[in-house]
Order: C-alpha cells, then structure tokens, then sequence
C-alpha cells in the first residue's frame, strides 16, 4: 500500500474521531461568541431538532439568544440553559392599605421549566412577604419574609451582604416549575415605611448569584425594570414519553444512551449510558470511557491491571496475584507459593483420570469381547451349529469331507468387511460376495437375509446335504458360518458369470456356440437328474434359471444357489410347501397346487433350453407375449419355429437337432405335469443327441422343395413334432400358398449365401 493512501486513511480516521466527539450536527456551528451550542440546540435551518431548539447569533451585538425563549442566553448545556432575565421593582403608598402587588408572571412553554435545584426565590426589602402561586388553581407554592431589624424607618434600606432575612429573604422553588405567578405583600399594614424604603424587588435567581449591591431599592420606581438575573432552565424533547417515542420513530436518544422520564411530565431527555460519554441526541454521540486513563474513574489499585472495555473496565491481577476486592477497591496480593499445591493436585488428578479410563477401557472390552462371544454363541445355537456338529459326527461316510465352519473375523476379512465393490450378485435370498480366504484360494460367499428360526433345521438339513455332495456340475459347498445373525455360506468361485448374462447382455455378443449349448443344456440335466435320482436324499432345486446356472472358462456348468431348495426322501413324490420360485420360470401346476415335485425342475429346464434355442429372455415386455414360454408355444402352433431361433444357432445348428430340442422342450413345458419326462429321460435324450449329429440344417440337398420368397429360399421339409400322438408340421409343406402370420404380419425366411475365406455358410436375414 502505498504512502500517499496511507496518509489519506490516516486523515480519514481522524477526521471520523472528531465527528464523532462533536457535540453538533456536522456541518453547523458549535459557538456563538463564547457559548457553546450543542445537539439537539443549533445555528441555522437543519442545525436544531425543533422550534424550542433554535439558536440566534448576532455577532453584530455579540449575544446569544433563543427566539422561543425571547430571553439572552448565557450558557447551554445538555443538562439545562441559562438565561438572562428581568426583576421589577414594586413600592407600597404610605396609606398601608391595598391588596399585595402583583410582580410578574413566567410561562416558559412545555420543554422549559424552572430548575428546582439551580434556581431560588429571592426577595430584597424590609416588613415584606414574597410569594409565589400557581396560575391555574391559585394555590400557594412557595415564598419568604423580610425584616429589617434594628432599622428606623427612616433609614435607607441598602442591599444586604447576603440574605438571611434582614432585609432580603429567600426560598426554595417546587420541582419542574414551568409556569407561576409572583406577589409581594406587607407584613404589618400599620408599619409606614419611609419614602426610600417602600420599595421592594421579588425575583427567581441562579443559586450562583450574589450581585445584591445591584439593588439599591431607594433608587428605584414603582415597576422599573431591572435586568440582568439569571435563571437555570430544565428542558426536554418533545411533549410524549420514551415508550410512545420509540412507537412513533421519532426518539431522538442514539447508540449506547438511555432515555429519562422529563420531571414536568411532559417529554423525554437522553443520557449517554455508564461508561459512555458524549452527546446521546447524536449518532455515534456517546463514545466509550477510558476508565484506565484516569485513576479516579476506576478502583484498580496497586498491582492491579487495569483493562478498558467498551462501557466498563476490568481489573486483572498478573500471575502470582490474587485479588481481594473492598468496596471502594480492587488490590492484589501475592499468592502464598501455591505452586507445588497446584502441581501436586493437578498430578494426582491427572493419574486418577488416567487409571479410572484404562480401568474403563479394560471394562469395556472386556464386557464386549464377552457380549460379542455370548451373541456369537446364540447365533450358532439359533442357525443350528449344534445340530450341525452332532449330524458332522453321526456321519457314517468316511470320504466325505466335513463342513469347515468359518468364523465370522474370517469372512470379514475375506470380503473386506462384506465391501459393496465386492458383490457378484443379489437376489431375494442374499446377496453373493467375491472373498480370498487366508489361503489365498477364491471363494463366493454368500450372506442371506434374516431367516425364520422354524427353518432352521431345514436349512441345516440342506447344509448336510450339499456338504455331502459331489458332482462337478453343482456348486460345491466349502463350508459356512453360524456366527452371524444371519448364516453365511461359502461356495466355490466359479469366474465366468451366469448362461443368463451370455445370453442376454446387450453389450456382450454371444460366443456360446451351438454344440456348447448343446453341452451346456445336457450338463443342466445331468445336475438336475443327479439331484433327483443319485443322491442319497432326493432334491428338488426349485430356483432353476438361467442366472442360476454359472459357467467357468471351458463352458462347464455349475448349478448354483440353493437357497430355495428342498430335500425330500426318496420313497415319496411330492411336498407340499409355500409357493417359491422365479416368474417366467415357475411350474403353472406347483404354482396352483402348492405341490412341489421333481417335475417342476423339468419346467424350469424347459424354460432354460427355449433361452438356449431363441437367445430371448424368460419375460420380457419387448415382446406381445411376455412369457417367453407362451411366445414359443405360440411359434410352434403357427409352424414358425425358426422365425424365433437366435440367428447363431440357425447358422451352426443342425435341422433334425434343433427339432429334437424343441421337441424335448415342448415336452417339458407340459401344463400337465405327468406328461413331463423326468430328468433322467432328458438327460439321456440330450446325451443320445449330443452322440449322434448329423448335417447342419442349410446344407441338405439342395434339390429340396425350397420356399422362394424375396429371391431366397430354404428347404422345406415335412418334419413334425409329436404331440399326443399326433405330428405337428414346424415348417409349412406349401411354401406358396402358406405364411408365417403373427399379429396380422407376414414373415417369410430368406436364404443368401455369403462367400467368406472361400467357405460357404448361411445366414438368415
């Protein structure tokens, strides 16, 4: 920053200060001649409150006065004003007879009155009662009496040394006078008074004055005037009060000020709050007090600091000190070596506290190490850990591995305490979280939702089951956690991700080739026959679907998530359970019947192997028919089967095993559930097929009836698919006369030829 703004500030500052100590409006002047003008008194328009307030200069003359008053003024101040006034002399006829003499009357308006304090009754002349009366009601206010004692009465009467009541008397006025009439009377009517002593002079006076060798009443007449008395006058603001100023905006105290009551009871003055100085009818009029600048403004005596505070001050001892106040008085005295007190107070504190939070500490971890063992032990008996350890022991099968039971600080640590960047997938069970155990080995695990404690034999029952499973296309069990509110199950890690998401990712061009469908479909019912049939209890999955049947690197297929599985012993064919399942994928008659049989797998593998077929998802609003079941049962009536084949398996399928598929999916979507194959049946019929391929469906002889539409054609043979005995034609005989019609639309299947590396292969448009 530079000087010359530095200099400028600086100038600014003060000149600030001193607008802010004026005792006028900025602007208007502070003097005539030797008195004083404060706000709300001024010189010139803008300079006063109001009319009262209104202060004329004449410097021709050297004199101040207020027109309101019509008097001369000799001081102002915030407190009152000083004016010049008049006193008459008054003389009795010798006759001494008459009513009392009336002096003068004063009415100085509603914002001035008499000082009660500063003002007195005086009254100069011998055998004489002076006194004042109210105009309103005529009633006595005040007065005095003078003799002359001692004095012939032809002797002059001269101006007394000071009046005590020989030959001037004086008398104390009432509070807040404004208006009064003044008399003066004879004491003793029969007393004649000499010719120079008949006169006599009242007036009200400044308690400061003395000048009584100024009346001489042997010089004066009957009424002359005699100037130059002055009188102290209160005033104040206006004609309401505090309360109804502050109503109306017109108040006139500012910052830091308090508002009094006037004492004639009409209007208001302001004074500067304790510790405030200044003019309270300005703004930022009342400035702060340095009590500390003066001693006598503050009791901080000796050692004692003194601190200045904005309306009060503070009274600091330094270090070492302590105070001892009086009432007059604030000393310090020097502090009796508390030091090694203190010190040895503030250690045994500070080592108590320090003992009493380790004991705490040791409490607390103590209590929650046992809490947290007691509530792992009440989950383990609650998921059913114990049945679990008794059926582990009961196990006659030496070659089955037992389950590991994990604790929970295990697979916290593996799946950085259950991380939401680690889920693999989320369903109405549970949600499936990727883990590295301790051994570095991959595993999924999984954490169900809060399960019923009546199910909990049931799932240990599954548990035991699954543990003593083994078959490389079903998830293997590792082992589980009972620990938890709710029990986590650890699974192998399979890296490939679901046939769902293969088969359905728009952003993931399927790559799963016709005979890896064929595998995968054929793998499916292996599982499921081994779940049906193998096992040493029977299992029905009763979730099968695409998004449950993952796949690793080689395509291989594990059946996974069992959480709504139900064993069930091989001697009986159904159990009847609350409905569970998938939509899309849920047996028609389980769903009715609430009776669960193996038959309703064979359902959902149906479902499985028409998404294997049409690449299309299991419902979908995409479609007029949003059950994919009912969309491909709908093909087959309309003979328009490959109309909804996904176009990889139209290019690397072949005829007869496409037909044989969807036969065998046709079969499995049965409403009736006795006329589904079982698993056993499937499996064989896809392994059969898998055994014996034939050529792919577009390279048969080409001397065929083809269907020419749009310059293409294809084949048109007269296979059928068997229903209730009879064959149902899946391609139309009379390609001619005969189309495909869905939805009042005709479609018609074209055949182009595309040469690529010098191979030829077909692809439907």
């Amino acid at each position: 920053m530079s000087p010359q703004i530095l200099v400028v500030i600086y100038f600014l500052l003060q000149l600030l200060l001193e607008t802010a100590a004026s005792m006028v409006k900025p602007g208007c002047p502070e003097k005539c001649g030797n008195v004083s003008v404060p706000y709300p008194f001024g010189i010139g328009p803008g300079c006063y409150l109001d009319t009262p307030f209104q202060v004329a200069c004449n410097h021709s003359y050297n004199s101040t006065s207020i027109p309101f008053l019509q008097r001369d003024v000799l001081e102002i101040t915030l407190d009152y004003v000083r004016v010049n006034t008049v006193a008459y002399a008054r003389c009795f006829n010798n006759s001494g007879e008459g009513e009392p003499l009336f002096v003068v009357s004063y009415n100085w308006g509603q914002q001035f009155s008499h000082s009660r304090t500063k003002n007195r009754l005086i009254a100069i002349g011998c055998n004489i009662f002076s006194y004042m009366t109210d105009p309103k009601s005529d009633m006595y206010i005040s007065g005095c009496a003078s003799l002359c004692n001692g004095r012939s009465n032809n002797t002059v009467v001269g101006p007394p040394p000071s009046c005590s009541g020989s030959g001037c008397c004086q008398a104390a006025i009432p509070k807040d006078l404004t208006s009064f009439l003044l008399y003066i009377d004879r004491l003793n009517p029969l007393i004649r008074n000499s010719l120079k002593s008949r006169c006599s002079i009242p007036f009200l006076a400044d308690n400061n004055f003395s000048k009584f060798d100024t009346f001489d009443v042997s010089k004066y007449t009957d009424g002359q005037e005699i100037w130059g008395v002055p009188v102290v006058l209160d005033w104040a603001v206006g004609n309401i009060s505090c309360r109804e100023a502050r109503r109306k905006g017109s108040y006139a105290c500012k910052q830091n000020s308090a508002c009094i009551k006037s004492g004639h009871g009409l209007g208001y003055r302001c004074v500067c709050s304790t510790g405030y100085k200044g003019n309270p009818y300005l703004p930022n009029g009342c400035q702060d007090i340095n009590e500390c600048d003066d001693p006598r403004n503050n009791i901080c005596r000796g050692k004692a600091m003194c601190e200045n505070t904005q309306g009060s001050y503070n009274c600091i001892c330094p270090p070492g000190y302590r105070n001892n106040v009086s009432e007059h008085h604030f000393a310090c005295i020097r502090e009796h070596n508390p030091l090694p007190k203190i010190v040895s107070l503030g250690v045994g504190i500070a080592a108590a506290i320090l003992i009493l939070i380790a004991i705490s500490f040791w409490l607390y971890h103590l209590l929650n190490k046992r809490k947290r063992n007691q509530m792992k032990h009440k989950f383990f008996k609650r998921n059913g850990g114990l049945l679990l350890q008794q059926q582990q022991i009961s196990s006659t099968k030496g070659n089955v591995e037992k389950t590991i039971l994990y604790s929970k600080e295990d697979l916290e640590k593996a799946t950085d305490n259950f991380n939401g960047s680690r889920v693999l997938g989320k369903g109405g069970l549970g949600t499936v979280y990727k883990g590295m155990l301790s051994d570095g080995s991959i595993v999924a695990v999984k954490k169900s939702n809060i399960v019923d404690e009546n199910q909990v034999a049931q799932f240990i029952n599954e548990v035991g089951i699954l543990s003593q499973i083994n078959h490389r296309n079903i998830v293997k069990l590792l082992g589980c956690c009972l620990e938890t509110e709710v029990p986590l199950l650890v699974y192998e890690y399979v890296s490939n991700g679901t046939l769902s998401h293969h088969l359905h990712d728009k952003g993931l061009v399927s790559k799963i080739s016709w005979n890896k469908r064929l595998q995968i479909a054929g793998e499916i019912a292996e599982a499921l026959a081994y779940l049906h049939s193998y096992a040493s209890t029977a299992i029905f999955h009763r979730d099968i679907k695409s998004s449950n049947i993952l796949l690793d690197e080689n395509y291989r297929v594990v059946v996974s998530d069992f959480g709504l599985s139900r064993s069930i012993p091989l001697n009986k064919t159904h159990l009847t359970t609350l409905v569970g399942g998938t939509f899309g994928y849920l047996d028609p008659e389980y769903f009715h019947s609430g009776q669960l049989t193996d038959k309703s797998d064979v359902y959902a593998f149906g479902v499985v192997l028409v998404e294997l077929l049409t690449g299309e998802k299991a419902v979908s609003s995409n479609r007029s028919n949003k059950s994919l079941v009912i969309h491909f049962q709908s093909s087959l009536k309309q003979n328009c089967l490959f109309e909804i084949l996904e176009n990889l398996v139209m290019n690397e399928g072949q005829k007869e095993e496409i037909l044989a598929v969807a036969k065998l999916a046709k079969r499995c979507l049965k409403l009736n559930a006795k006329k589904r194959p079982n698993m056993k049946e499937v499996a064989a019929n896809l392994d059969q097929l898998r055994r014996t391929q034939v050529q792919p469906l577009l390279l048969q002889n080409s001397q065929d009836t083809y269907c020419s539409v749009s310059a293409s054609s294809y084949p048109c043979t007269i296979d059928r698919v068997a229903e209730d005995g009879q064959e149902q034609p899946l391609i139309p005989q009379n390609c001619q006369d005969r189309y495909c019609s869905v939805s009042e639309v005709s479609y018609s299947y074209t055949m182009d030829t595309v040469t690529d590396d010098s191979q030829d292969h077909v692809q439907f448009l």
